[in-house]
């Protein structure tokens, strides 16, 4: 990146928070905090009215602002990626502002960039679910967003997974994507602790137009750390499956803590967190030689000895 372009990307970054870093600057541009200083002095001696706070960081002065009307061809097709992403997992609500967005961004683009954007369209997709449904079923996340950002309590009728239903006032305090779906992390004051909700089993959201102090609530980050160290015992598990044997596996994935996966070179990549080793390599046994473990070593073992003891027993001699 030439220092105009630089120039350029510093002034938006400054723009998109009330006060910035050096240090975030510098991380993010990966140059020195000289060079930031150097940088930033150049932005003002231009006349941008740029303020700094000891200890704090740089800010953009009231009633200033620059559209950042230029973008690239690669942020734009990005853009175009993201959104067949958010199609698929986010849900209504957030998918249709998702497309108000890019097709602003489209159009500010060059003709030749819109053309450019209309032919990749066609030729990049995000699978679904081997049934054929959804990644996720939700209606509410762009409300749930909001409440997040404004710190407000959400009124939710939710039913659980043995289909009973409860009406809760609960205090967000994050959004977390695994096993397929969305789920919204907070504090319910129903049970006094805090609470895991699948977005898709929302059957009603109301804001409450309460404000909560999240100086009482553990951040999104402290929580997950805190469910991890609960869980030690949990085994996270890499497995590779030839592909044309991974459709048979993802049909009973989910029974043996299915997390993500991945594609590349043919293989199929699965990562499993799995509270019983044993059950998932008798599992993974099934499939011969089409599946390799690639860690942990103690699930190869595993898988090793399991093969051992079905030999010795099928390798003894019959009594007569």
């Amino acid at each position: 990146m030439n220092r105009i372009d630089r120039l350029t990307a510093i002034l938006i970054h400054l723009q998109t928070k009330k006060v910035v870093r050096a240090e975030e600057i510098a991380e993010r541009f990966e140059m020195s905090l000289r060079t930031v200083y150097r940088d930033v002095k150049a932005l003002m001696e231009a006349g941008v009215p740029i303020g700094s706070e000891a200890g704090k960081g740089y800010f953009i002065v009231d009633g200033y602002h620059l559209p950042p009307v230029m973008f690239t061809q690669d942020e734009a097709n990005s853009m175009l990626l993201a959104a067949k992403v958010v199609e698929k997992v986010a849900d209504k609500s957030v998918s249709e502002a998702f497309s108000s967005a890019l097709h602003k961004i489209k159009s500010v683009l060059p003709d030749a960039g819109k053309d450019h954007l209309e032919n990749l369209d066609a030729h990049i997709e995000f699978g679904r679910t081997s049934q054929g449904e959804p990644l996720v079923a939700s209606k509410y996340l762009a409300d749930i967003q909001r409440a997040i950002a404004g710190r407000d309590s959400l009124r939710i009728d939710y039913q659980n997974s043995n289909e009973q239903a409860s009406s809760r006032i609960v205090e967000p305090i994050g959004l977390f994507y695994y096993g397929m779906a969305w789920h919204l992390i907070a504090w319910c004051r129903m049970r006094n602790s805090y609470r895991d909700f699948r977005t898709d089993r929302i059957q009603a959201l109301h804001n409450e137009g309460d404000k909560f102090d999240p100086r009482n609530l553990l951040s999104l980050q402290e929580y997950l750390t805190t469910i991890v160290q609960a869980n030690r015992e949990v085994h996270r598990v890499v497995v590779s499956f030839d592909e044309s044997i991974a459709k048979f596996a993802r049909q009973s994935r989910y029974y043996h803590g299915f997390a993500s996966e991945e594609v590349a070179d043919g293989r199929v990549r699965m990562n499993f967190l799995s509270s019983c080793l044993h059950s998932l390599c008798r599992w993974l046994l099934t499939y011969g030689n089409m599946v390799e473990v690639e860690s942990p070593d103690e699930a190869k073992d595993l898988i090793v000895d399991l093969i051992e003891e079905l030999s010795a027993h099928y390798t003894q001699p019959v009594a007569r």
